[in-house]
């Protein structure tokens, strides 16, 4: 009879005890969708202010786009919102799901030491292994960050010049002046030279006669270049006076 009520006792013990673990389990997998729900909606309430151009300054980009047509400036925030979005969805996924599965290891009374060693030496090995995919990645990251070129722009990224058509976290796609599209990893770029940003300059050769009056030239020239400058059609498209 003894043995029976310890038996009796000893099933009730361990039921609440696994009732126990299980909710908190549960309350830990609440709370992880709760917070991932609450960053993601940061996350989606950060891009769509980036898109409206309404930005937090700590995050805006240094230089003065008031240059750019107004359609493509909305396009490329719009890419560069959208693509940094992404990034930060999928960090905030993997942060909250990290976080989450250790806390339910260690609610199982697992012993998470011989998981964090082998997770290291596993992430070492990817990242020798990947180690060029990551420098994309990161590479890609900044030229966003930074708006170093966007949509629209004509540039010069070493392998290949163009106008951009696509910027990616891993690739940049650009198109050159024979139709030819280029796949550029960003992580080869060391050096971009941006020829739609802000403001540019050209130099025309005006071939002339032996015989011509070179002062008489530089007049006309220069009457163009102010009656240019008086013309409404070319305000804000002249930076300054001839």
């Amino acid at each position: 009879m003894t043995s029976a009520l310890d038996l009796h006792r000893l099933l009730r013990q361990d039921g609440a005890l696994v009732a126990a673990h299980a909710a908190r389990l549960l309350l830990v997998v609440v709370v992880a969708v709760v917070v991932r729900s609450l960053l993601l909606r940061g996350v989606r309430r950060l891009v769509r202010t980036a898109v409206e151009g309404s930005l937090p300054s700590a995050l805006k980009p240094l230089r003065d786009r008031a240059f750019e047509p107004g359609a493509l400036l909305t396009e490329r925030r719009r890419l560069r919102a959208e693509t940094l979005g992404s990034i930060l969805r999928s960090v905030v996924t993997a942060g909250v799901a990290t976080v989450a599965g250790a806390m339910a290891l260690s609610e199982l009374g697992l012993d998470l030491t011989p998981v964090v060693a082998s997770a290291g030496i596993v992430g070492v090995a990817v990242g020798f292994g990947a180690q060029n995919l990551v420098k994309d990645f990161l590479t890609g990251m900044f030229m966003l960050l930074e708006d170093q070129y966007g949509v629209g722009d004509v540039i010069d990224a070493g392998p290949a010049s163009g106008t951009v058509e696509a910027v990616g976290l891993r690739t940049t796609r650009l198109r050159d002046v024979e139709g030819t599209v280029w796949h550029i990893r960003n992580g080869e770029i060391t050096r971009v030279g941006n020829k739609g940003q802000g403001w540019a300059r050209a130099l025309l050769d005006v071939p002339l006669s032996l015989d011509s009056d070179v002062a008489a030239v530089r007049q006309v020239a220069l009457s163009v270049a102010e009656s240019v400058w008086h013309d409404d059609d070319f305000a804000g498209k002249v930076l300054e006076q001839p």
